[in-house]
């Protein structure tokens, strides 16, 4: 865990909505209580690059560009690129398929464009590797493992773990590389319909070692989302100091 990273900083709110009209809402209510806003595929879909220019026109906060890239790795590299030119703070690929699609990371050094790797879904279960055609004796651990060192040494800035891996991950990996923990889940919050399956408190992701963390639908669903969002940073102080 970097300790030079700010509370606010660490929070990074999922703007998983359907249009600009209601991201835009967003944006403007938490703009000054979270470091950074994340744009995953239904929202970019829907409204293109433009969705980039409305947050930097209505915040100061960093981008976090969830496409899960996943592709030849000529194709991969000519995303990464043009994300680039979009002054994106964070992009995501699949880091499934080994070094020669992790190492265009290496390609995009030194545009301020970080590339992390998303190791297992959140959502994935270890019941569930047998069925996706994993061998029988592989943990979920082991292969989130085995995914973020090939990252590490591919060249990326970090990786997407949950919060059950994440510490396994820093201690292998170093203090310097970037572990992101979706699947927050507030013990005060109430989440409807839940799809994720390995989920963490903001404080228990950060005293295990995250960087920072994402969190959409205990904002998003709470009466009143900046007091919400607010509560997360407190939560997430508490550990940086604790």
């Amino acid at each position: 865990m970097n300790q030079l990273i700010s509370a606010k900083d660490r929070l990074i709110f999922a703007l998983d909505v359907p249009d600009r009209n209601e991201a835009e809402r967003y944006v403007r209510l938490l703009g000054d209580v979270v470091g950074c806003f994340k744009i995953g595929l239904e929202l970019f879909i829907k409204e293109g690059p433009d969705i980039l220019k409305m947050v930097k026109g209505n915040s100061s906060a960093s981008i976090f560009l969830d496409l899960k890239l996943h592709d030849i790795p000529a194709t991969v590299h000519s995303a990464l690129r043009s994300a680039a030119t979009h002054g994106v703070r964070f992009i995501t690929i699949h880091g499934s398929d080994g070094e020669s699609i992790l190492q265009t990371a290496s390609e995009v050094k030194g545009s301020g464009l970080e590339v992390l790797a998303v190791t297992v879904l959140t959502s994935v279960s270890e019941s569930q590797l047998s069925g996706l055609g994993y061998k029988e004796n592989l943990s979920l651990n082991q292969l989130v493992l085995e995914r973020a060192l090939c990252a590490e040494k591919s060249g990326c800035a970090g990786v997407i773990c949950s919060g059950a891996e994440v510490a396994a991950i820093k201690n292998t990996c170093g203090a310097g590389f970037k572990a992101v923990v979706p699947g927050i889940r507030p013990a005060w919050g109430e989440v409807k319909a839940d799809d994720q399956s390995r989920i963490v408190t903001p404080k228990d992701a950060i005293t295990n070692g995250a960087d920072l963390i994402v969190v959409g639908r205990p904002i998003r669903d709470a009466s009143e989302p900046a007091v919400a969002a607010g509560k997360i940073v407190d939560e997430i102080q508490s550990a940086i100091v604790s």
